[in-house]
């Protein structure tokens, strides 16, 4: 259970709006991507990245397909931001970064073969 924001009514903390007064309880922001073209249904898929910014946060990641979602899961702040990381420090249009990385990468490689 959780008190409304608005009202402070309690209700389950499924609702997304509040039975009592209707005042939404989860904030979000949503952006969507869309896929990759690499096989021909890939076209028609889609990833929807949801921020929740009620406490205790959290980042959301669902597939979609035309109308429905196939696959969803959530990830903790701390992960998200290790994500975002990820990508950003990857990105090979930041050469500086990207070619640090794929030397340290080729350099641990090598290192566990001799």
């Amino acid at each position: 259970m959780r008190a409304c924001r608005s009202c402070g009514t309690s209700s389950d903390v499924r609702f997304r709006f509040c039975p009592w007064c209707g005042t939404a309880q989860r904030l979000k922001i949503v952006e969507y991507f869309a896929s990759f073209p690499v096989g021909d249904d890939e076209e028609t898929k889609g990833l929807r990245v949801s921020r929740y910014l009620t406490r205790p946060g959290h980042v959301r990641l669902s597939v979609w397909t035309p109308g429905e979602v196939s696959a969803a899961v959530s990830i903790s702040e701390s992960e998200a931001r290790r994500l975002a990381s990820f990508i950003a420090s990857t990105d090979p249009c930041s050469r500086r970064g990207f070619a640090e990385r794929v030397k340290q990468s080729a350099d641990a490689l090598l290192g566990t073969l001799r």
